[in-house]
């Protein structure tokens, strides 16, 4: 059995670089456009699988050619692709401009991902004594039903609240990590987040609506990692920004694989930002996610070797 369980949503992204967003009403010309594996289940899956874990993703694709397209992309990333069932609506896509700076604007098509039910979640196997990484591109219930059924076979839970929505109390609660970035966290706190100081804030406020641990990505800052008992601010790394598209989930990819490898909550999460910090350095989704040996390498510089294998 995989130690990493993903369900969530598989994307085929069509990406165009512009040089700034267009305004309403307004045509700009962009480069060439390119389809790109993502979604932030399948980005998040191929992202733990290349740092060495073992992985399987549960998630729904069109009978299609970006059906096949996506299937194959998780394939050559050695992630188990069994429980990803082809629906007959069409596959999720992800419409991206990317501007001058690396900033993206993301606008969605849910397709298969839409389906993706409780009935789904019910009929797989859970691996026992793992992790269940969960986001929001998939329906609610489908996500309350996984975190439901993680608890009942001993997994932990990882909640990527994104794209931010409001979440049930009880799917808050059961989540044992909630990993959000500033706008999502705002959203589910109805709190305005925007520095280190009112993220903990804001963190501080779920942690007592039944949070357990609440993760912060907060961009070139890094993290805030919150619990009860302490707060840790823990620094990214100095890198030449040039997409930031699925820097969130590399962050979670590598949190996941750290914890897996039983490091400490602060030091997963320095190895998380390590990652995100890496992908923002290559243009795209999945291609932008490092391998093992990238992030290794990324310490080294830094000169932290003492956190930089993950078994």
């Amino acid at each position: 059995m995989p130690d990493i369980l993903v369900i969530g949503s598989l994307n085929a992204d069509l990406v165009v670089r512009a040089p700034h967003f267009p305004q309403p009403g307004e045509t700009i010309s962009g480069e060439d456009l390119q389809v790109i594996p993502g979604g932030k289940g399948a980005n998040q899956a191929v992202a733990a699988a290349r740092l060495g874990a073992s992985v399987s993703m549960l998630g729904r694709v069109g009978d299609d050619n970006f059906g096949n397209f996506l299937l194959d992309n998780l394939k050559s990333n050695h992630v188990d692709s069994q429980l990803v069932q082809r629906d007959d609506a069409s596959t999720g896509t992800a419409i991206i401009v990317v501007d001058s700076s690396g900033q993206n604007s993301i606008v969605l098509s849910p397709g298969a991902n839409g389906k993706v039910s409780s009935t789904d979640v019910n009929h797989a196997p859970f691996p026992a004594g793992g992790l269940l990484l969960l986001q929001l591109e998939i329906p609610t219930p489908t996500v309350l039903a996984a975190a439901q059924r993680a608890k009942e076979n001993n997994l932990r839970v990882i909640l990527n609240p994104a794209p931010a929505k409001e979440l049930p109390a009880e799917l808050i609660a059961l989540a044992d990590f909630i990993i959000p970035n500033e706008s999502e966290l705002s959203l589910l706190t109805d709190l305005p987040v925007n520095d280190i100081s009112s993220a903990e804030t804001a963190a501080q406020q779920l942690i007592e609506h039944g949070a357990h641990n609440v993760i912060v990505t907060v961009g070139s800052n890094g993290a805030l990692a919150v619990t009860r008992d302490e707060t840790a601010h823990i620094a990214s790394f100095k890198v030449e920004v040039v997409d930031t598209t699925a820097a969130g989930d590399a962050f979670i990819g590598g949190f996941a694989t750290a914890l897996l490898q039983n490091k400490s909550l602060e030091d997963s999460v320095r190895y998380g930002c390590a990652c995100g910090a890496l992908a923002t350095t290559k243009f795209g989704a999945q291609p932008s996610l490092p391998t093992k040996e990238e992030v290794e390498n990324l310490f080294h510089t830094q000169g932290r070797d003492d956190l930089a294998s993950t078994g």
